[in-house]
């Protein structure tokens, strides 16, 4: 397993849910901790916070640029930052879907490719892209959020592909109904029964401590049965 001690995490989306469930998680695990969010005010004093809009050209190099400042290397990426508004299939509207794509695809993009040579400097370099498992099946009206989540996961082993030499190691991380902001208006499933943000961090933390011999291309986590994909 690789130590935490001296590496950098860049951690996407980290004011709530997820994202601030896995920057708590790895800042006590000994990762130093660079945390972008909308509203840098909203992160504990130990981080070190970065402004980043993920729909906002030039914010995810700026991102990185204030982290290598700061720190001098990149070891992490954690893209945690995502949006679910509906999308469907016959909407003639296309304003939700090209919000999703934007957010949950062109930016994690982004966020790599301005990492990309700091992970490469790492010689182990890892990163972590927050799929879903709607990106593996369509099991709702929200065709967007699937056809989003599923090429984010096309992105990661893209990712895979480039930076295996490297020594950069991605997974794409699928979870279900996780108990967040975002799930809020979910009725199908209790919220007591959901996966905690917790869990899903202590999953990431063990993702990104893996050696470059130990690599999970993807990782399906549910709370509830349904057949295996």
């Amino acid at each position: 397993m690789l130590e935490p001690a001296g590496r950098v995490a860049m951690v996407s989306g980290a004011s709530r849910g997820v994202g601030r469930a896995v920057a708590e998680r790895l800042s006590q695990a000994g990762y130093r901790i660079s945390a972008g969010l909308r509203e840098p005010r909203r992160a504990p004093a130990e981080w070190h916070a970065c402004r980043y809009e993920a729909e906002e050209p030039g914010s995810a190099e700026a991102w990185v640029a204030d982290t290598m400042a700061r720190f001098g290397r990149v070891d992490v990426l954690v893209n945690a930052a995502g949006i679910n508004p509906m999308a469907r299939l016959l909407d003639p509207d296309e304003t939700a879907l090209d919000a999703l794509l934007a957010v949950n695809v062109k930016a994690p993009m982004r966020v790599i490719r301005a990492a990309w040579l700091h992970l490469v400097a790492s010689g182990s370099g890892r990163i972590v892209n927050l799929a879903s498992l709607s990106g593996k099946r369509v099991r709702n009206d929200n065709a967007g959020y699937a056809m989003a989540k599923a090429a984010l996961v096309s992105l990661t082993q893209a990712v895979r592909r480039e930076g295996w030499e490297h020594g950069i190691r991605a997974t794409a991380f699928c979870p279900g109904f996780v108990e967040t902001d975002m799930t809020a208006h979910v009725t199908k499933q209790p919220r007591e029964l959901m996966s905690r943000p917790e869990d899903v961090a202590a999953v990431i933390e063990t993702l990104v401590r893996l050696p470059n011999t130990a690599s999970v291309a993807e990782l399906l986590l549910n709370c509830r049965h349904e057949d295996m994909l």
